[in-house]
């Protein structure tokens, strides 16, 4: 079988679920080099995984004729610098979400794309999921009939650093939490039209020293009149909470769950089980799957199944969210431009 040789960037905590899967994991790739800004983090994670090169330069990684395909998993605000220079040495790209920070960036990350024509495949992957791709045939079938309303729950069990909520690296939370959903109602229901929100710092007062919120609701209207409601939370204490749900004209689907160890305890008065830890645990079978199928499809030839667009799109739909959220009003999602966010 051949293999691709993967060059990675980025060893924070997802680089190194990246690092694991790709040197053990999948059949079709071996992790050729790792990059990472701090020089002894790359050197740790190279050694950890019997990566032959590290490099502290992600430049140097780029250009390694050794590397067949790159995959980048680097602070957002890199992705456009890191995701331009891969395709000018046209290496195949994978990108994890968001694609950054303003649309602007995304727009000439999209522009790079098709003035080199090298391959650029983006990273939703509660797409690979079992379940949201199980039901993604299931409505493609018509199972539910025509889907008129998407429901979807995103809940942390605790917040992010304040250096990491910052909207500045991070987006803020309908960027960076909510992107994801934004992508899955595209997915199942097509465009969308207008978003109205809100939002507040309801639990964790210190985010507001960096002007994120800790809980926010986003109302979706699609092009053709259907409806969405995305419901945000850096406060669910319970555990790791990701459902969608649509409700369709025959029938509904309703994807997730929450009990990670199908196990109940039984005792007088109480029936109890755990929950899901977090995004690593309940998601570690669809990022595996998306990096194997990225290897798959630069292996043979074939298009990207999340393209660049997918990444504009729904980042295009997180900063109306969020304008909508500032100001308190509808914002008409195509309105919103290529300018600074």
């Amino acid at each position: 079988m051949a293999r691709l040789a993967v060059g990675l960037i980025g060893l924070g905590r997802l680089g190194r679920v990246y690092a694991r899967d790709l040197s053990t994991r999948i059949a079709q790739t071996r992790l050729a080099a790792v990059a990472d800004t701090n020089a002894e983090l790359a050197r740790q994670v190279g050694a950890e995984f019997d990566v032959p090169r590290a490099y502290a330069a992600p430049d140097e990684l780029l250009h390694d004729p050794a590397i067949d395909a790159v995959v980048i998993v680097s602070p957002t605000h890199t992705h456009r610098s890191l995701v331009m220079a891969a395709l000018e040495a046209k290496k195949p790209t994978f990108c994890e979400k968001p694609p950054a920070l303003l649309l602007a960036e995304a727009a000439a990350m999209a522009e790079a794309e098709r003035r080199t024509g090298t391959f650029l495949q983006m990273g939703f992957m509660r797409r690979f999921d079992p379940g949201y791709a199980a039901a993604k045939t299931q409505i493609d079938d018509g199972r539910i009939g025509r889907p008129v309303v998407f429901k979807a729950t995103s809940r942390d069990p605790f917040p992010p650093s304040l250096a990491y909520a910052d909207p500045k690296s991070s987006g803020g939370i309908f960027i960076d939490m909510g992107i994801h959903d934004f992508d899955l109602a595209r997915w199942f229901m097509g465009e969308v039209k207008s978003v109205q929100a809100v939002g507040g710092v309801l639990a964790h007062l210190e985010l507001a020293t960096v002007g994120d919120r800790d809980n926010a609701i986003a109302i979706l209207t699609f092009a053709d009149g259907r409806l969405g409601v995305v419901d945000l939370s850096r406060s669910g204490y319970y555990g790791y909470d990701i459902t969608t749900e649509l409700l369709g004209t025959e029938g509904t689907i309703r994807i997730g769950y929450l009990r990670e160890t199908p196990m109940l305890v039984m005792t007088r008065n109480s029936v109890a089980h755990d929950t899901v830890p977090y995004f690593m645990e309940r998601f570690e079978r669809a990022y595996t799957l998306q990096l194997e199928n990225f290897a798959e499809n630069v292996l043979h030839g074939r298009p990207a199944p999340i393209a660049m667009r997918d990444g504009v799109e729904a980042l295009r739909i997180g900063v109306a969210a969020t304008r909508a959220c500032d100001t308190g009003g509808c914002v008409d999602v195509h309105a919103i431009g290529a300018g600074p966010a």
